[in-house]
This record gives C-alpha cells, sequence and structure tokens, in this order.
C-alpha cells in the first residue's frame, strides 16, 4: 500500500508530519498525478481527448445575450448552445432556462421523483485529499462495518420502505477490499431492488465481478476535471492518477454495469468549465455505449470535521440553479441527483424544474442508521462523517414533501425478471 497509516489508529509520527508537511509544500515530493501506478487497468478510448479539448478551449466570456436567446429557440441544444447557457451571460435568462428544463424533464420524465439512500460501510481511506472528511491525515474515528452489521443497517433502512441503496466506502483497498465491497452488494440485494456503488475506481474485472454480486451501477466523482487544480488537491494515494479516475465509468460499463453516474465538486476549482466537462462526459460516452443508463449529481462543497478552510457558497445557489437547468437542456434524457448537501428549500423547488432523484434518510457517518432510523441508541461504535448535510428528512418526510408538491415519488422502476 501507498500509505496504509490511519491517524485514528495512533498519533502521527514525526516522520508521517513532516511528509504531510512536504507533500503540501513540496510539488516535487509527489507522483506524476498523470502517471498510471501498477495493477491500474490502461484502457483505449477517445472521450476523454474531446472532452478535455472542449473544456480548455472554453472562454465563457465570450458569449451573448443573443447567443443565450438563440440557444433557448433551439428545439435541440448543441454542444455551443450548452456552452452558452452555463456562461455568464445567460444569468438573466435563468426564469427562461428553468421554464426549458421543466419542460424537457416533464417530456422525458413525468412528474416523478426517485429516491434513494446512502450507506457507508466504512470510511477508511489511503488518500490525501485536502478536501476531504475522510483523508488518511485527518484525525477521526475510524470504522469498517462488519457484515452482520451491514445487514442490521440494510433492514433498517430496507424497512422504513426504501428500494435503492448507494453503497460508500472509503478509498481504501486495504481496509474495504473488492471482495469486501462484493459481499455487502450480495447482502443487499437481498434488501432493495436497486443497488449502487461510489467506491474508489476499479478495473474493468473488478467491476464485472462487482457486477455479477448485485450492484447496479456506479457513481464516480471526478472532483474536477482541471488536472493541473487536481494535481494540487490530490496529493497521496490511488486517487492521485487523474486519467485512471476519468476513465472509471467506462470501464464500469465494459464490465456490465447497467448505469453509471458522473460528477464534478463545484468549487474545487472553475465551475462553469467543470460542469461543462462534467456533461460533455456523458454526451461522449453516451455516443459510444447508446444501451447505458447515464446520470449526472451537481454536488458544491460542504463543511468537513476538522477543516474551517472549506467554503459552500463558493457556487451560489443561482448559479447551481443555472448548471441543473443547462444540464437539463442540454441533456433532457439523463437522470439528475440532488443530494443532501443542498437545503430542503433548494431541493423542493429543483424537483420540479430540472432534478429527478433526490436522497432521503441520509446519513454520511458509518454505523449510525440504527439510530437515525429508529431513535434507538444501538450501542454499536460509529464512524465519523465525511461531510456536512444540510437536508436531515427522513423518507416520510420527503415522500410527503414530494407529493405536496404535486410530484409522484418512486423508489423502484426496475424489476428483474
Amino acid at each position: 500500500m501507498e500509505n496504509s497509516f490511519y491517524v485514528d489508529s495512533e498519533r502521527l509520527s514525526k516522520e508521517a508530519l513532516a511528509k504531510k508537511h512536504l507533500l503540501e509544500t513540496d510539488p516535487s515530493s509527489r507522483k506524476n498525478h498523470m502517471e498510471y501506478l501498477p495493477g491500474m487497468e490502461i484502457i483505449e478510448s477517445v472521450v476523454r481527448e474531446k472532452v478535455m479539448s472542449h473544456m480548455n478551449s472554453y472562454d465563457y466570456s465570450v458569449y451573448t445575450a443573443a447567443d443565450v436567446r438563440a440557444a433557448l429557440e433551439h428545439d435541440t441544444c448543441s454542444i455551443e448552445d450548452f456552452k452558452a447557457l452555463l456562461s455568464p451571460a445567460a444569468e438573466p435568462f435563468l426564469e427562461a432556462m428553468a421554464e426549458k428544463a421543466r419542460f424537457e424533464t416533464s417530456k422525458h420524465f413525468g412528474n416523478t421523483v426517485y429516491l434513494f439512500t446512502p450507506l457507508y460501510i466504512a470510511n477508511y481511506c489511503e488518500n490525501y485529499c485536502v478536501y476531504c472528511g475522510f483523508n488518511c491525515y485527518n484525525d477521526i474515528k475510524r470504522m469498517k462495518l462488519s457484515m452482520e452489521q451491514i445487514e442490521k443497517e440494510m433492514k433498517v433502512i430496507a424497512d422504513s420502505g426504501m428500494e435503492e441503496i448507494l453503497i460508500l466506502t472509503g478509498e481504501s483497498r486495504g481496509q474495504s477490499n473488492v471482495e469486501y465491497i462484493g459481499e455487502a452488494c450480495k447482502l443487499a440485494r437481498k434488501y432493495f431492488r436497486m443497488v449502487g456503488l461510489e467506491i474508489y475506481p476499479v478495473n474493468t474485472d473488478e467491476y464485472r465481478y462487482l457486477h455479477e454480486c448485485g450492484a447496479d451501477y456506479v457513481t464516480v466523482f471526478q472532483e474536477t476535471y482541471d488536472a493541473d487544480k487536481y494535481e494540487t488537491l490530490h496529493l497521496l494515494g490511488h486517487k492521485r492518477v487523474w486519467p485512471y479516475r476519468f476513465d472509471a465509468q467506462e470501464r464500469a460499463l465494459r464490465g456490465g454495469m447497467r448505469g453509471v453516474s458522473f460528477s464534478a465538486l463545484l468549487g474545487l476549482s472553475d465551475f462553469r468549465k467543470d460542469a461543462l466537462a462534467s456533461a460533455l462526459h456523458v454526451y461522449f460516452l453516451q455516443r459510444k455505449y447508446p444501451h447505458a443508463e447515464m446520470a449526472l449529481s451537481c454536488p458544491r462543497l460542504r463543511p468537513i470535521i476538522n477543516n474551517d478552510k472549506i467554503n459552500p457558497l463558493d457556487v451560489h445557489e443561482r448559479q447551481l440553479c443555472q448548471v441543473l437547468c443547462a444540464y437539463r437542456i442540454f441533456l433532457p434524457w439523463v437522470g439528475i441527483t440532488v443530494s443532501s448537501r443542498e437545503s430542503a428549500e433548494f431541493r423542493n423547488g429543483i424537483v420540479k424544474i430540472a432534478a429527478t432523484k433526490v436522497s432521503a434518510g441520509v446519513s454520511t457517518g458509518i454505523g449510525d442508521h440504527e439510530s437515525k432510523y429508529t431513535g434507538k441508541e444501538s450501542g454499536e461504535p460509529e464512524g465519523d462523517e465525511q461531510f456536512e448535510i444540510d437536508d436531515n428528512r427522513s423518507l416520510d418526510k420527503m415522500y410527503k414533501d414530494i407529493t405536496d408538491e404535486g410530484l409522484q415519488p418512486v423508489l423502484n422502476d426496475y424489476l428483474y425478471v
């Protein structure tokens, strides 16, 4: 393992602290973020080249109000139109964008809103990502659930009525290997109709194994598509390898996954360029794998434990709304998830415009669903959360609020035969 220590198990040694300082201050001490590490599968794909060509040449300052009006008038949104809709010139047209986005959402998804919940089964991590609460240098309570504990958590969630679960781990092969995740997928298949994964990127054969264990889809956050900025944020670990992460969704599809989801963490770099790259990643990959289900998330930075430098307001709600509306107009058939990072008020509004999927009954900690769902303390140890959430609504409350908005909550729309 490139990095196998965790600061909760023992105080950082002087050598470890010195290494951390060196990583932060001396770029030459870090491994080349564009070079693959041993064991990482390299695939031949032109998708990355196409996405980065558009992103690197994107100058959103050149777009005008006339470009935005033209984009809104077109029946089909081109890449050039999409660039205009993401530009500052489109900000005064947010109401018109929302109206067009609402029309496209209704045409392709009706009045439905899908519900799911995440389950974090471990928070050990071997990466040093400066913005993440799970990073290996952060002094937090680490925990990895046993299969018995995982099943207990899943049963509590399933008893609430939830039919789709997203399994998450910290990015540690040492503590959460592929076999461990696979066993969790097998348990999830007993209780849920849809099983998603948000784990460290793996190779095609490993995605195939996880699919055989019961996983339906894979979510991978690229975090930022700006490779230079990415290098300054990911200082240690397998996650540092930018191209391997970029190709994760394609490896998942090659491994048989039914669907994949994409995201940048808005606020890490230029959010307009990251939004452009995220959508184009979907756009070009869909043309290569037309059978696959594609989805986008649109998270913003949230505060994390032991870090007062993370500012979730770097991208404001109106800007987030602009991105979501542009996504919907450009990719009308793609699912769009808005997570509990956002407020209840914002999520109540955006599901009527562009979003098609929201989480409910969320915890980003480890092993605390029993107390969250039943109000009873389990007496089991719990691991610290990855970030703070904003919307704490239960499944019942979320279901009622969606219904009250005149929308139809959907727990599952896929049956295996």
